[in-house]
């Protein structure tokens, strides 16, 4: 077995790892780049970017549905499966050569293929060829699907999501288990392709919701168009023929059987942390054996080892994940001398329609950090002028302030443009802007932004009068 001497040995070659490993290379150290599975981000292989293509798709065969409401005849919607797939996967396998690219040009000498595992706090084995001796070792190794073995034993039908964007077919029905993002954006994408979906979730979540008004808008909007069994436990799926029988129970305690081609797990994802012999790390770990860590520096305890991406499963996005490798890259090159990196407002993005977007502190959040001490602003948008001209007017926006300092701490929301309006609200979370500076800032007319501004005006109220008491959202009213 070769050994290898390094300063920084980076674990995984997906976002977080890239940018440790650049991080670790600017500041001046050695470093090497360990990779077990295909490079390839998530995000390029079987995340953001191949979900947003079967999205697309399912937003051209919707417009066309859709067209009769604008007084435009299109024809009967036709949707070639086959064809969708096909391009899913070229343009998916085009985002991947860009990663790939980048990857080429890691000189051959920093980068090993292969499973790392821990044989001491500083040391490495990489399967059976290569002994990695790193002052400083950063953990970027990703997260998978969660699939439970119980579901997967009955045949290969059972999928997780990055199976998905390998179909050359569009199959006939789909069970998706799971109203997180990932559940809400295939599923609806599915729907609209022409494929009999229904979605199964064992309460009331809708994404990364946390304020109750606004996830019950998001159930509302969706449920008028998607098959939702809401409180609902899977209990068994077994093969049936070429089919899949899935038997579940309703809140009522009713058993059902339905039978589909596909079973699209969506429960989560689970970190890459379990096999890589932590135990010989000394690391404290937390119930679901991640090692606990600083999220500002990403160093775990006061080691030299620090984690980053999907696998600290803190927020696994990719702008979170291109951050923390940086700042874990910098920190390990400079152990000790280990100093908090930049990390942003939070932002998450549900691309469903109507979209879902949190920005800045979350309602649980703020119940735990401000309770009783900030307010509410809403608008509705089914009366919001732009909303309306698109007929695109449905869901909720919450906005949050601090009593006494006035400061805007965040917002929830489902509504049209949702990916754009939580931008916005992010910038001005993490600009620190107090709600009546927001208020001062230019509003188009007629753009959706104007809801902001009319959830905002509600949320100055509410702040005026103080949180012994509170007032009613007002109406959303064109050019207002």
């Amino acid at each position: 077995m070769r050994i290898i001497e390094t300063d920084v040995a980076v674990i995984g070659a997906g976002t977080a790892g890239l940018g440790a490993y650049r991080a670790a290379r600017a500041a001046g150290s050695r470093a090497v780049l360990i990779e077990g599975g295909p490079y390839g981000t998530t995000c390029a292989r079987v995340g953001c970017m191949p979900s947003k293509l079967l999205i697309a798709a399912a937003e051209a065969a919707h417009a066309v549905a859709a067209a009769p409401a604008f007084g435009v005849h299109a024809g009967a919607v036709r949707v070639d499966g086959a064809a969708v797939m096909a391009r899913v996967r070229g343009e998916r396998d085009r985002f991947v050569r860009f990663v790939l690219d980048t990857v080429d040009q890691i000189p051959a000498a920093d980068k090993l293929r292969g499973h790392a595992r821990f044989v001491a706090r500083d040391c490495l084995q990489v399967d059976q060829h290569t002994e990695v001796q790193a002052a400083r070792i950063v953990i970027a190794t990703g997260s998978r699907p969660i699939l439970p073995p119980a579901w997967l034993a009955a045949g290969p039908g059972v999928t997780g999501s990055d199976a998905v964007f390998d179909w050359t077919a569009l199959p006939a029905s789909v069970a998706v288990i799971g109203t997180g993002i990932i559940g809400l954006e295939l599923g609806q994408a599915l729907h609209r392709l022409g494929v009999r979906v229904a979605l199964y979730a064992r309460g009331d979540s809708m994404a990364q919701l946390g304020d109750p008004a606004v996830r019950l808008a998001a159930a509302q909007a969706l449920a008028r168009e998607l098959d939702i069994r809401f409180h609902t436990a899977v209990k068994a799926i077994a093969a049936d023929g070429p089919q899949l029988l899935l038997r579940s129970r309703d809140d009522a305690g009713r058993l059902h059987e339905e039978r589909y081609d596909h079973v699209l797990c969506a429960i989560g994802r689970q970190p890459n942390v379990h096999q890589l012999g932590l135990e010989t790390t000394g690391l404290t770990l937390d119930r679901h054996g991640i090692p606990l860590y600083d999220k500002q520096t990403m160093q775990c305890g006061a080691s030299a080892i620090f984690i980053a991406g999907d696998a600290n499963d803190e927020r696994p996005l990719l702008p979170e994940a291109v951050d923390q490798g940086k700042i874990a890259g910098h920190n390990a090159a400079r152990y000790p001398q280990v100093a908090p990196g930049l990390r942003r407002t939070p932002l998450a993005v549900a691309f469903s329609e109507p979209q879902i977007a949190t920005a800045g502190a979350s309602y649980r959040t703020l119940c735990q950090t401000h309770a009783g001490n900030f307010a509410i602003g809403q608008v509705r948008f089914e009366d919001q002028g732009r909303s309306r001209v698109m007929l695109q007017n449905q869901g909720l926006l919450h906005v949050y302030g601090e009593h006494g300092s006035g400061r805007f701490l965040g917002a929830e929301m489902v509504g049209p443009r949702a990916e754009h309006l939580a931008h916005l609200l992010a910038w001005a979370c993490q600009a620190g802007l107090t709600v009546a500076a927001m208020l001062d800032m230019p509003f188009y007319h007629p753009v959706v932004e104007e809801g902001v501004r009319t959830a905002l005006r509600d949320l100055a109220r509410q702040l005026e009068e103080g949180p012994a008491r509170g007032a009613e959202g007002v109406p959303c009213c064109p050019g207002e």
